[in-house]
């Protein structure tokens, strides 16, 4: 996993994911998004490298930005940044804190909230009163919250949180990701009543660049 979008900020991969950042705010005009879940069908697609990459673009295009480590199972945010994984979410979840642990990241507008320690029931604690609660308040604390849940074929976390996020995005993977999963994940997604806003695909050839939007 790497952060290309500040590493090498002008390679065309970087490049991929400001138009990502941008195609979502046009998709927004009309029907908001304060609260973004990124997903993927299977585990190994780069979601949680897709994710972090789109909230550095967000920040940097001066939006303030949550990022969410929500995938309690195998969180993996807290290493990108270079930062503690607790005290994070299960923490404030389970109210051992009073407000948000957000940590501040080396980009400006930018903030993490690890996942904290592991939970033995993962899909409990997402789906609970508490998270939606948990949502409303960081997404009147930052313009846009974005949330990095399991696979969705995996583990039924991702589509329990799409139904209390605005939107859903799904990370596909070119040469890796299967179509019977990938038609699996948007069958569940649209089970729990989540609204996918786009697909967006990683690892394509670099004539197309490494992440492209699809509305």
């Amino acid at each position: 996993m790497s952060l290309v979008t500040i590493t090498d900020p002008r390679s065309p991969a970087a490049e991929a994911y400001r138009t990502l950042r941008t195609n979502l705010s046009f998709y927004s005009l009309d029907q908001p998004i304060h609260t973004l879940v990124v997903t993927s069908p299977a585990a190994g697609e780069g979601k949680s490298t897709a994710i972090a990459n789109l909230a550095v673009t967000m920040a940097q295009s001066g939006r303030r930005t949550i990022l969410v480590d929500c995938d309690l199972r195998r969180p993996s945010l807290h290493e990108l940044f270079g930062l503690p994984m607790a005290p994070g979410l299960t923490n404030l979840a389970l109210e051992e804190v009073a407000e948000p642990p957000l940590q501040a990241t080396s980009i400006d507008n930018l903030w993490l909230l690890s996942s904290g320690p592991t939970p033995p029931n993962p899909a409990d604690l997402l789906g609970g009163r508490r998270m939606e609660e948990l949502l409303a308040k960081l997404a009147a604390q930052a313009d846009i919250v974005l949330l990095d849940a399991p696979p969705v074929v995996a583990a039924a976390d991702a589509a329990i949180l799409g139904a209390k996020a605005d939107g859903v995005l799904l990370i596909i993977q070119a040469g890796r990701t299967r179509r019977d999963q990938s038609e699996r994940a948007r069958e569940l997604l649209e089970q729990a009543k989540a609204r996918i806003v786009g697909v967006a695909l990683t690892n394509a050839p670099r004539e197309s660049g490494a992440a492209e939007y699809y509305g």
